[in-house]
């Protein structure tokens, strides 16, 4: 019979039948048989002896099947222990109140000192943005910069140096804790 649905589910779902199917068919135990009929002369007297049972102590061959069902059962019995325990609302509530604190964007214009490694130091200015508005200590949220020249630079027919210009960075909005 051939499915012909457009819907990918009803798709998989049969195909994950079939797989169920043939796996079932063939992991199974068989059909007894029976010794197949010698063509020469047998003794009266020598029978052959019954082959023992497998014994269920020792796993066989068959009860470890590396198929691709076992090696997902295996993946599922290794998954607790690969994933974090889950914690109860109530804990997971304390994390996050634990970990904001109140705060207030502002916004304005401080400057950014030079650091001694050349770098501007955006926290510094982020401190003091927040503290002319009344606040602690604050984190920059928002830089601006600009380049500002000497007024060599205007002159007419003069060669541009390397020090001439500077630029200049500016926290333009921070957010402040108390």
């Amino acid at each position: 019979m051939m499915v012909r649905s457009g819907n990918p589910a009803v798709r998989l779902g049969w195909l994950v039948s079939a797989m169920l199917l043939v796996l079932l068919g063939s992991g199974g135990a068989g059909w007894p048989q029976s010794t197949p009929p010698a063509l020469g002369l047998q003794e009266q007297g020598s029978q052959a002896a019954p082959a023992p049972p497998p014994s269920t102590s020792a796993p066989s061959a068959r009860e470890e099947n590396p198929g691709l069902i076992n090696e997902m059962g295996k993946l599922f019995d290794k998954l607790p222990s690969l994933l974090p325990p889950i914690k109860s609302p109530s804990e997971t509530m304390n994390d996050l109140s634990r970990l904001a604190k109140p705060s207030t964007m502002v916004s304005g214009r401080a400057a950014c000192p030079v650091s001694s490694n050349g770098a501007p130091d955006c926290k510094q200015a982020a401190d003091q943005l927040c503290q002319s508005k009344g606040y602690k200590e604050g984190k920059s949220l928002n830089a601006d910069s600009a380049e500002k020249c000497s007024a060599k630079v205007l002159i007419p027919g003069r060669a541009r140096k390397p020090d001439d210009c500077r630029t200049d960075t500016f926290v333009t909005s921070a957010l402040c804790q108390n």
